[in-house]
């Protein structure tokens, strides 16, 4: 796409494996640098992912979008994952442009990759705002998805679960780890701008989720309501509103 660079890259992620990663940016300078985190099991070549991170660049910024440990194109076992390594990868990727580019004032993440970076951002102090979109507030809400399958992962620690439509091994640790996780803690002592991004309609994570990110983070916050999206903002317009209201949002904290 004319007027934006982008760059593919390798960095080392939190349990030592490879992570994919893509660097979009704007021809200029860039006026700020994000990071986007992509939802449970997806990718960040997700559609949506995608088209809000275009939405940026055109705008000036320039974004980071990588792949999970064990998920697309980066190395290792999603099997050996949890929640924990998620926000340990966000970590390492911050890291990454820190070193090689410069640190990443924003934090934006899909489903529990917004749940990630709430998390994460406690321990990247350059953030100045974080943005979820259709997130839960807890990493246990997760578990839904495959809630039947749940006393067999507890009995033979591990089983295979169908998470839109494909097949995934999920270990005991994974739910330990999710429910030890309490997202309220680390929400309250956020300390920085927070935009949340939820549809009513939303069928995998519960608007009630985004009420509850909302009650227990402290000022300045705010939310925008996807009227008739879907989870993954399947349709173009409803990812191009993000980012649009997105970039307005952040020059308000970002200069």
């Amino acid at each position: 796409m004319a007027g934006i660079k982008r760059s593919k890259l390798m960095f080392e992620g939190d349990m030592g494996e490879s992570l994919a990663g893509l660097l979009e940016m704007p021809e200029g300078e860039p006026v700020a640098w994000a990071i986007m985190a992509h939802c449970f099991t997806c990718g960040k070549d997700l559609p949506s992912a995608s088209r809000i991170a275009k939405g940026l660049v055109q705008k000036g910024y320039a974004v980071l979008r990588f792949d999970f440990t064990g998920l697309g194109g980066s190395d290792g076992d999603f099997a050996n994952t949890n929640f924990s390594s998620n926000v340990g990868d966000l970590i390492a990727a911050a890291d990454f442009l820190r070193k090689h580019h410069k640190a990443p004032q924003m934090l934006i993440g899909h489903s529990l990759g917004g749940t990630a970076v709430l998390a994460a951002a406690h321990r990247i102090p350059e953030v100045k705002g974080v943005v979820t979109i259709g997130s839960p507030c807890n990493p246990e809400n997760v578990a839904k998805q495959f809630s039947c399958d749940i006393s067999k992962i507890e009995s033979d620690g591990e089983a295979q679960v169908n998470l839109a439509g494909r097949a995934f091994v999920i270990k005991r640790q994974f739910i330990e780890d999710i429910r030890k996780s309490i997202a309220k803690e680390y929400i309250a002592k956020l300390k920085r701008p927070l935009l949340i991004f939820h549809s009513p309609s939303d069928e995998t994570v519960p608007i009630s989720e985004a009420e509850k990110i909302y009650k227990a983070a402290k000022h300045p916050k705010s939310f925008v309501s996807l009227e008739n999206a879907d989870h993954l903002l399947s349709k173009r317009e409803d990812a191009q509103y993000v980012a649009d209201v997105l970039s307005s949002w952040s020059s308000r904290y970002i200069k």
